[in-house]
Order: C-alpha cells, then structure tokens, then sequence
C-alpha cells in the first residue's frame, strides 16, 4: 500500500466540497462531489454520475471508491 505525499493530501483538501472527474481502473469514469478522503486515497463521493458511457451517464449519488481503483482525480473543465 503506497501513502499518499503532502502534495496530494493538500490538492484533494483544496477540493473537497467541489466536483471531481475520477477515472478507475477499468476505464470507469466517475463525477461528483468530493466529501473526503483518507490516507489510502479512499474517496467518498456525493451526487456521483457514472459518465463512462456520457451517452447514458448513470446516476448513483453516495458512494464511496477505493483507492487502489483510481488512476486519476482532476478537477472538471471549466
């Protein structure tokens, strides 16, 4: 298990309350709100929609994603 660096743990703290693109392993592509996060990268997300298919982009609102299943954590487009 890797521990995340200052650098991230400031980064995703600046973002919390805010919305968040998350791809997963797998090619998953998650948006929503982030309501925290923990040591190992854990997120707890709110008001998620699943955009893998942006077509058919499913709602799944709280959820939370491990974090040995993300790849990347931006913030969305402006």
């Amino acid at each position: 298990m890797h521990q995340m660096s200052e650098m991230t743990t400031e980064i995703l703290e600046q973002n919390v309350g805010k919305v968040v693109l998350v791809r997963l392993r797998g090619g998953k592509k998650l948006r929503g709100k982030l309501k925290g996060f923990d040591q190992h990268l854990n997120l707890v997300l709110e008001e998620t929609d699943d955009t893998t298919d942006i077509e058919n982009a499913k709602k799944l609102g709280l959820i939370i994603v491990r974090g040995d299943n993300v790849v990347l954590i931006s913030p969305p487009p402006r």
